[in-house]
């Protein structure tokens, strides 16, 4: 039999440091992470969730107007936890500022942070996004605020895009496209003017028609600038690494009992296991579990039997949603039975789905207590 995630012990652990929530888009992760922090909070942590979501539901379920790139503590009128919750949105300009500011100097961090190619890639390079997010939980660990930070990773295609995100960054910030671009600046105002002209060579002159001389030039200036910083740039991206692969860390994989979402769950926990992380098991939000036993077989004989006699048209129905409601179940669990005949050391915790959206901070103690009871 499956073992199931204690999720209670998880949260009470003070050995636990960081839960980070990560699975394929569309699977609850942002509310999960949510109702993990409030049932957290109330069990006596101080604890803080840091959401990749873009959407105000989670700060309207907070009783926040909105979240910021800053912890802001959750004060609602009718929750006392015994513990302190903090949330926080990621804004990634804000976080990759912080980034230069906290490891360049004073007047490196003014030119980096004024070049228009920063400004660029600050929002738009690929991985950012999933950079920052590590970024921002290397800072929140630094600080040392809190005894329990929840992460809500940000929806990927590519499944487990941040925890490549550190060295996909760093690779390309030293790879031979930037080595190229800041090899005018070794070389004077001379050397730029001979890769914008054309005259070192033809892939030069190529770059500079395509992109334009002004944005060769910024790219130039801006890798100049950045290489002081760039030794910490990778100590941060290796520290939260391996803070990611501690013990103080726990992995939930969050998934739907749909077959793509277990598929994806599936890649996760063997990355997971691939990189040494700690996953501590797979949350199967929106279930729809069936406490009769009734099988949908004979539901189905007995609405046909009452149909024929022309009888009770209102309990046929019932029974026929009964049989609907059992095949779904039948099917979820064969669904989930799949994922751990393959990961059978995985525990599993089955969240039944609640009857409306959850808006409300009562709503995200509703699920916290289902994840709790999870099965």
């Amino acid at each position: 039999m499956t073992a199931s995630v204690e999720i209670d012990a998880l949260l009470d652990d003070p050995g636990t440091r960081v839960v980070v929530c990560c699975g394929s888009g569309g699977v609850g992760k942002t509310t999960t992470a949510a109702a993990l922090a409030v049932r957290a909070a109330e069990r006596g942590r101080k604890t803080v969730v840091l959401t990749i979501d873009p959407a105000r539901r989670l700060a309207q379920a907070l009783g926040l107007r909105e979240l910021g790139n800053v912890p802001r503590q959750v004060d609602v009128e009718g929750f006392e936890p015994a513990g302190e919750l903090s949330a926080m949105m990621l804004d990634m300009r804000r976080t990759f500022d912080d980034m230069v500011l906290a490891h360049a100097g004073e007047q490196r961090a003014k030119e980096v942070l004024a070049n228009p190619f920063y400004k660029t890639i600050s929002t738009s390079f690929s991985g950012t996004q999933e950079y920052m997010a590590m970024e921002k939980l290397g800072q929140l660990a630094a600080e040392g605020q809190w005894d329990l930070i929840i992460v809500d990773t940000p929806p990927s295609r590519s499944a487990l895009d941040f925890l490549d995100a550190p060295q996909r960054m760093s690779t390309a910030l030293d790879g031979r496209m930037i080595r190229l671009l800041s090899g005018p600046g070794r070389a004077g105002g001379w050397g730029l003017r001979k890769i914008v002209g054309g005259t070192v060579s033809l892939f030069a002159k190529a770059v500079s028609t395509i992109v334009g001389g002004q944005l060769l030039a910024d790219a130039s200036a801006f890798v100049q600038a950045f290489d002081s910083m760039f030794g910490g740039f990778k100590a941060r991206a290796a520290k939260t690494y391996e803070l990611l692969r501690s013990s103080g860390t726990a992995f939930l994989v969050v998934a739907a009992p749909e077959p793509d979402a277990l598929r994806e769950a599936s890649y996760f926990v063997e990355r997971l296991n691939k990189e040494s992380m700690p996953v501590r098991g797979l949350v199967v939000n929106r279930t729809h579990p069936v406490l009769a036993t009734l099988p949908a077989v004979r539901a189905l004989a007995a609405a046909d039997e009452l149909d024929k006699a022309g009888d009770a048209p209102l309990a046929s129905a019932v029974l026929r949603l009964h049989a609907d409601r059992m095949a779904v179940a039948d099917r979820e669990r064969r669904l989930v039975a799949r994922f751990t005949r393959a990961h059978p050391g995985v525990a599993v915790c089955k969240v039944p789905a609640m009857p409306t959206d959850v808006h409300d901070l009562s709503g995200l103690q509703d699920i916290g207590e289902r994840l709790a009871d999870g099965v």
